[in-house]
């Protein structure tokens, strides 16, 4: 009987630490009185582990008022986070906002398993695309690009399919192109340096190593993807939004460059409790200027901004949050 609150406290540690197992959920929520949420995010490394662990720190200095306690866990990412958010082993989770529309939808990898019971409960930040040019390279608007070395990433990738996008949005087709490369965009800076292309496309989220890297290397530019094209681009795809890269993030970058992305979607089940729903929310929106002061991404990100994007049905739970501080509520349908 005197080990059992050192038990207590143990259980609860770890699954601090690294996430937990049903089992040890239901052992914690015994031990506490709390609910116990854990929110599956990606590799340690990037940027959907910190945004997880920044959520859950906001959560917990609540809990004591909610009686919900969150852990982060670090997972495969967005298609591993939809898929074991259906499967009931995640609470919530980060998902890239084209993945989660397409399951929501049953199309790509969804196509035999769609999650119709996916809900999002807001569009984090933007995971925009990048147009990294040599700036001795002539390429000023994506009208430039004709006669051009310009690396387009592998087939299949998340930056092929939005730069095809971009491309046919404009009227460019890749036989515009003095040549066309289909490497990774992890080579890009090592090409431009070896002037093997004039540019390269890539989809991050801002800032990234990579494009710091090039600009270590040599003299850069962003060109900015916006016009006509890519506002009918975005007003016919609701996975796309539009976005702004910070001319503070890389050295050679004068002024901030429009561009449009996914969006990074904290989403959830449509049976999700309201209590876990609202708490969440409230954390966020609540304590918003220190949310954004915990990660470079989120410098250009607003209130507002996390209504954007969001490509599946809101939680109502999480909207009448919004709705409650005179934000615009997403369609529920």
């Amino acid at each position: 009987m005197k080990l059992f609150p050192t038990l207590a406290v143990a259980t609860l540690a770890a699954a601090m630490a690294t996430g937990c197992s049903n089992s040890s959920d239901s052992a914690t929520e015994a031990a506490t009185g709390s609910k116990f949420i854990t929110i599956g995010t990606g590799g340690v490394t990037g940027t959907y582990y910190p945004t997880g662990g920044a959520i859950c720190r906001m959560m917990n200095e609540n809990k004591a008022e909610t009686g919900i306690r969150c852990s982060v866990e670090s997972t495969g990412g967005s298609v591993y986070n939809v898929n074991t958010i259906k499967a009931g082993e995640l609470d919530f989770g980060i998902s890239q906002s084209d993945t989660a529309f397409q399951a929501l939808n049953g199309e790509g990898k969804f196509a035999e398993a769609p999650v119709p019971e996916l809900r999002s409960v807001m569009a984090i930040y933007p995971e925009l695309l990048a147009l990294v040019v040599r700036d001795d390279a002539g390429i000023k608007t994506l009208a430039d690009l004709k006669g051009k070395k310009i690396n387009i990433d592998v087939p299949g990738s998340g930056t092929r399919m939005t730069t095809e996008s971009v491309f046919e949005a404009n009227g460019i087709n890749t036989s515009d192109l003095a040549l066309v490369n289909e490497l990774k965009s992890s080579e890009g800076p090592t090409m431009l340096k070896d002037r093997k292309v004039d540019g390269y496309f890539g989809m991050f989220g801002h800032p990234t190593a990579n494009i710091k890297d090039a600009a270590n290397s040599v003299g850069i530019n962003l060109v900015p993807i916006d016009g006509e094209g890519v506002d009918k681009l975005v007003a016919d795809y609701p996975y796309y939004a539009k976005g702004t890269i910070s001319a503070d993030f890389y050295e050679g970058v004068d002024a901030d460059v429009p561009s449009i992305g996914v969006k990074a979607v904290l989403v959830t089940r449509e049976d999700m409790s309201d209590a876990a729903v609202t708490a969440l929310t409230k954390a966020i929106l609540d304590n918003f200027d220190t949310f954004k002061e915990s990660h470079a991404a989120y410098k250009t990100i607003t209130k507002e901004s996390l209504l954007d994007g969001l490509a599946v049905p809101q939680h109502p739970a999480a909207a009448k949050v919004f709705e409650e501080q005179g934000l615009a509520v997403a369609s529920a349908e």
